[in-house]
C-alpha cells in the first residue's frame, strides 16, 4: 500500500467539483454509495491519506492542495468528514493564520507564515459532514486514544468482526458502500492504528476557531441524527454565533456519525443542493 497521499477523480471537468476529505480512518473505502449518488452531477475527488505518524495539519493541507493542482483542479467545494473537517479548515485558513494557530505545540515553527503556491486551489465553500471546528469535549479524544493504544490485536479483530457483521445490515441498501467493507477491515493494520492515533493527537491539539471566525465562504453542517461521536448541536451553536459564512445545518435521519455512508442518497441530494449556493 503506497504510503503517500492517493487521489482519485471521478467525472468530467465541466461538472462542479466536490473534494472529499475522509475522517479518522483516512480512506475512501466507505464512500462508494455517496460517490455513486453524485455521479454525473459533480466531479467527485476523493483521497486516501498515508499511514504517517509525522504529518501536521499543514502537511495534510499541503499534500491535498498539491494533488489537486497536479490534476488541474483549481476550485471546488470541500467536504470535510469528521477528522477531514480539520484538514479543510487548515486549507481555508492558510493565507491568514500562522502554522502555530492550527497545529499542536511542537508540530511546527511558531510564527511561520503559510503561503499557497501560484495557481492554488480556491475553495468555493465548506460542508462539514459530522465535522467540527474544535472538538467539543476533548477528554473523549484522549479516552479514545487510550483505548486504541491499549487494545490488543485480538480485541481489534473482534471489534472489526462485529463491525463487519453490523455493516451487512447497516449498508444493506447501499451496495457500493457494502462492497467496500472488506477493504475497510483489511486496511486496519497496526500501521493504520498508529496513523489514526496521530490524527487523534492532531484533533486534540487543534483549534480552528480563529479560522472559522473569519470564514466568509458558505459553510454548511451535515450531521446524522444518531451521532455519539460529535455533538452536532454544540457545533451548530458555535457556528451560528461565531462563523460569518455559516448558512444552515441539516440533521439526517436515521444516519449516524458517518452520515455520508449510512445515508448516502439523502446526504448526496443535500450536498448537491448546497453546492448551488453562491458566496455572499
Amino acid at each position: 500500500m503506497p504510503e503517500e497521499l492517493q487521489i482519485r477523480v471521478h467525472g468530467e471537468a465541466a461538472l462542479p467539483t466536490l473534494v472529499y476529505l475522509p475522517g479518522l480512518h483516512g480512506d475512501w473505502t466507505l464512500i462508494g454509495s455517496f460517490r455513486q449518488a453524485v455521479e454525473g452531477r459533480a466531479r467527485f475527488v476523493e483521497f486516501t491519506y498515508p499511514r504517517t505518524t509525522e504529518w501536521t495539519l499543514r502537511d495534510y493541507a499541503d499534500a491535498v492542495e498539491r494533488a489537486l493542482t497536479a490534476h488541474g483542479i483549481t476550485n471546488g467545494w470541500l467536504l470535510g468528514e469528521s477528522y477531514g473537517s480539520q484538514v479543510a479548515w487548515a486549507i481555508l485558513g492558510r493565507d491568514e493564520l500562522r502554522e502555530s494557530d492550527f497545529c499542536p505545540a511542537g508540530d511546527g515553527q511558531s510564527g511561520t507564515r503559510i503561503a499557497r503556491p501560484s495557481g492554488r486551489f480556491q475553495p468555493s465553500g465548506l460542508i462539514l459532514a459530522g465535522g467540527f471546528v474544535t472538538y467539543p469535549g476533548k477528554w473523549r479524544v484522549r479516552l479514545t486514544a487510550r483505548f486504541m493504544r491499549r487494545a490488543g490485536q485480538a480485541q481489534i479483530r473482534w471489534f472489526l468482526g462485529v463491525y463487519a457483521r453490523y455493516a451487512r445490515f447497516r449498508h444493506r441498501h447501499a451496495p457500493e458502500t457494502l462492497a467496500g467493507v472488506a477493504e475497510f477491515v483489511s486496511r486496519r493494520t497496526e500501521a493504520d492504528r498508529q496513523a489514526m492515533l496521530r490524527r487523534l493527537r492532531l484533533i486534540e491539539g487543534n483549534d480552528a476557531t480563529a479560522i472559522a471566525s473569519q470564514a466568509t465562504l458558505p459553510v454548511f453542517q451535515l450531521a446524522g441524527a444518531f451521532d455519539p461521536v460529535v455533538p452536532a448541536f454544540a457545533v451548530r451553536r458555535w457556528l451560528r454565533a461565531h462563523c460569518p459564512g455559516y448558512r444552515v445545518t441539516r440533521i439526517v435521519f436515521p444516519a449516524d456519525h458517518n452520515v455520508l455512508s449510512t445515508e448516502p442518497c439523502q446526504s448526496a441530494e443535500q450536498v448537491l443542493q448546497w453546492m448551488q449556493t453562491t458566496p455572499h
